[in-house]
């Protein structure tokens, strides 16, 4: 008989959580002014409620809400010169509300918008990234002279070796005009034929003793690399002239 009257009342416990829970079927929504005068939200925000049985009350933008449009959290589509992100807290009806955004009858939704005939807002995005310039913090003074000392004698490095390399390999300033040029200084001794000779202290393997250095090794640091780094980032890259154009 107790586990009865126990059953019983866990049943009603959970019919009561259903019934709050259906009962809370609403969020808060906070839209800057901009986009809630457009006349997105009107057009949007019945679909979602009809498909879902979820009211959604707009606030302004900075008030407390459960979902914001804003500049931060998940892309949700573009328009009026910007691209909109939604910010969602952990209230399940915003939740679903961001998961109906993303779906074919969200995106739907907001493809199908107009304002004079024309589509304001599109979920096809493309943000545009600003890449900022890699930057190298060593002494370029001292890479100057690093670079000289252990490349000079294969590379020309500048003026002042300009008829002391060999002339089958490619100056820095040549180097320079590559566009993975960063990439290749910075990991040149895994670049042929560097292994054969080159030790990075903390970074190459000690050479096999079978297999001795065939010259003088190279024999540098990674704060030296960093230094020659800074030093070939000043170097101006070579005028190689236009492309050859075959007729």
């Amino acid at each position: 008989m107790q586990q009865l009257i126990i059953g019983a009342l866990m049943a009603i416990l959970a019919a009561t959580s259903a019934m709050a829970q259906d009962a809370d079927k609403m969020f808060r929504l906070a839209v800057p002014d901009i986009l809630a005068d457009s006349g997105l939200m009107k057009y949007m925000l019945p679909r979602f409620s009809l498909k879902t049985a979820t009211r959604v009350a707009l606030v302004d933008a900075g008030a407390a809400a459960d979902a914001t449009f804003g500049d931060t959290g998940t892309v949700a589509f573009e328009g009026l010169g910007q691209v909109w992100r939604l910010e969602v807290s952990t209230d399940a009806d915003a939740q679903r509300f961001a998961d109906w955004l993303q779906s074919d009858a969200g995106r739907s939704a907001v493809g199908g918008f107009m304002a004079d005939g024309v589509a304001v807002f599109s979920t096809e995005v493309t943000e545009k990234r600003i890449v900022a310039p890699m930057r190298f913090d060593g002494d370029a003074a001292r890479g100057a002279v690093l670079s000289l000392q252990h490349c000079g004698r294969c590379h020309v490095v500048g003026a002042v070796n300009r008829m002391k390399a060999i002339g089958s390999t490619p100056s820095f300033a040549v180097l320079r005009t590559l566009s993975n040029w960063r990439d290749r200084f910075m990991g040149f001794y895994a670049l042929n034929p560097h292994p054969a000779f080159t030790q990075v202290a903390e970074v190459t393997l000690p050479f096999d003793q079978s297999y001795p250095s065939p010259i003088t090794p190279v024999e540098i640091t990674l704060d030296e690399l960093e230094d020659i780094l800074a030093f070939v980032a000043a170097v101006s890259p070579a005028d190689l002239g236009a492309p050859i154009q075959s007729q």
